[in-house]
């Protein structure tokens, strides 16, 4: 597949889809879900409440980090994982702005 052209499009639009490919998994959302839902930090509590092993949980949470929609802090041998209060605001905003950029009208 080729390379990708994100440097052709605006800096809005590129973290947008950033955010769209870090939500576009089921098990991501779970993660977000769970996350969100506790509003406190989780260690080693997301494997045992998703049906998926160590090392796949492990990967999602590098997508979600690396969008800016979780952060970690290591804690011993254990990393916990919490909401990105500031990349949440702005995914929200930024797919808020998206979704209500359409006005309606007819199509066709």
């Amino acid at each position: 597949m080729g390379a990708t052209k994100n440097e052709a499009f605006p800096a809005k639009a590129v973290r947008l889809a950033a955010y769209a490919k870090a939500l576009g998994h089921p098990a991501r959302i779970a993660i977000l879900q769970l996350l969100a839902g506790r509003q406190t930090c989780v260690c080693g509590d997301i494997v045992g409440e998703l049906p998926l092993s160590q090392s796949t949980v492990s990967q999602h949470l590098k997508e979600l980090k690396e969008a800016g929609l979780v952060q970690g802090e290591i804690d011993g041998a254990k990393v916990c994982y919490c909401i990105n209060p500031k990349g949440w605001k702005e995914a929200q905003a930024a797919l808020g702005n998206l979704f209500n950029a359409y006005k309606g009208g007819s199509c066709c």
